[in-house]
């Protein structure tokens, strides 16, 4: 056991593809859902929350509420079922059929990697891609790292608030690390961010007791309901680790909204 779980998030409304569910439609000749789950593979846990279909041996399931309550009920409603000795559990949308082990590996490092000192110089240690340490060849083309993964609408809670305008950029980084190091602060999660510096809030890893904190906080400040709750929410006052994706590979963090995003979804697994 290595205290590592995974939260798969399937109870998006699908309005801009006209409500269908979206988790099912297939890219690659698999299920976007059966590719996420396929890259957590490797978790000691793993649990969909929101309707899935059949999913794979030892995959448990469960509802958010209410259903449709949102992104952060669904989190609230898959963290009840994992074992207590739960430690980091990564948290992702279900319509991310780009994602893989190894980038869910570079989001974990990222996360266990210590913080830079504020004068050593170092890189930024939240910076991900395969262990080859392979950069981008612009693999992925560049209207890739062009898509606003934000403009979702409503039902995808992803939708950034006027303060996500200043969300630092991956070149970022390094000084966010020295920052965790002088306030003496450690990162709650490492998350990833676009081309255009935004955070992926649903491809991430959390520390346990750090969204658990979370969670209880947000639901104490909204009258105990978290139906309907920002994701941006649950980050009020913590370090996150932003981790820029340096892979060779088609950007993992590619979620798909529309069926335009499917279309080139199903080119990059060509």
């Amino acid at each position: 056991m290595t205290g590592y779980a995974a939260i798969v998030l399937a109870g998006g409304a699908a309005r801009r593809m006209g409500g269908v569910d979206k988790p099912a439609r297939a890219v690659g000749g698999r299920s976007m859902l059966h590719r996420v789950l396929g890259a957590v593979a490797d978790a000691d846990q793993r649990i969909v929350v929101g309707s899935s279909g059949p999913v794979p041996e030892g995959v448990r399931t469960t509802r958010e509420e209410p259903p449709g309550g949102g992104p952060v009920a669904a989190t609230a409603a898959g963290l009840a079922l994992l074992d207590p000795g739960t430690t980091t559990v990564a948290v992702l949308a279900a319509d991310l059929p780009l994602l893989t082990t190894a980038a869910v590996a570079g989001l974990r490092r990222a996360l266990a990697a210590p913080t830079a000192g504020p004068d050593d110089g170092s890189k930024n240690p939240s910076a991900a891609g395969p262990d080859d340490g392979s950069k981008n060849a612009s693999a992925a083309g560049p209207e890739s790292v062009s898509k606003n993964a934000s403009a979702a609408g409503p039902s995808d809670a992803l939708a950034a608030g006027p303060e996500e305008a200043t969300t630092a950029g991956p070149e970022d980084a390094p000084a966010a690390a020295r920052r965790e190091a002088l306030t003496g602060d450690t990162a709650a999660l490492a998350c990833y961010v676009d081309g255009e510096g935004r955070r992926q809030h649903l491809c991430a890893i959390w520390r346990f007791a750090d969204l658990r904190a979370a969670l209880d906080r947000l639901a104490v400040t909204r009258g105990g309901s978290l139906d309907g709750a920002p994701v941006r929410g649950l980050l009020a006052g913590l370090v996150v680790r932003e981790v820029s994706w340096s892979g060779s590979g088609p950007p993992p963090w590619f979620d798909c909204d529309t069926d335009e995003d499917v279309r080139r979804a199903e080119e990059w697994t060509r």
